[in-house]
């Protein structure tokens, strides 16, 4: 006759929830001091001074003028783009999302938004008359070369600290 083995009361059971992972890896935290570093000084007064450029631009009737249209793109696209990067940095979603080589992506931007901005900031400058018609364009237009001038500063400076920690991360 067969023997019956004596059965186990052992039990072991493994469960994985989704959403403890997924909470776990898609977990932001937030960097406060980036802030008050040098490129967190300039990427704030990128938007800031961005913000004026294309706002100023937006209150004139600069549809009459290509040049202005010019300039209107180059501010607005790069504001959003710098309003990206810098939810990207205070988050710090660049150490969550590591495929993508972040300093070489800040490094590319902040180069081309430096010399697309210096171009707009010359063609602003340089389309800017005192024939127009009405003041309320010529002042708000100067306003907004004074300005685009500061944003390439800031880009300059941006770009220079991109390449800093493009070179020591290489």
């Amino acid at each position: 006759m067969d023997e019956e083995r004596p059965r186990s009361n052992t039990v072991t059971t493994t469960t994985s929830s989704y959403s403890e992972n997924f909470s776990s890896s898609a977990s932001f935290s937030y960097d406060r001091n980036f802030i008050w570093t040098a490129p967190g000084l300039f990427l704030l007064a990128e938007i800031i001074f961005g913000l004026l450029v294309w706002a100023l631009i937006a209150g004139s009737e600069y549809f009459h003028f290509p040049a202005f249209g010019w300039v209107m793109f180059i501010a607005v696209f790069s504001w959003v783009l710098t309003v990206f990067f810098l939810l990207i940095y205070i988050t710090r979603a660049y150490t969550k999302i590591t495929k993508v080589p972040w300093t070489l992506v800040g490094l590319c931007f902040n180069g081309s938004a430096f010399v697309l901005y210096l171009v707009a900031a010359i063609v602003d400058a340089s389309s800017i008359s005192k024939d127009i018609p009405r003041r309320h364009n010529y002042n708000s237009w100067t306003a907004s070369a004074f300005f685009a001038f500061l944003v390439t500063g800031c880009y300059a400076a941006s770009t220079y600290f991109s390449f800093q920690a493009w070179r020591t991360r290489s």
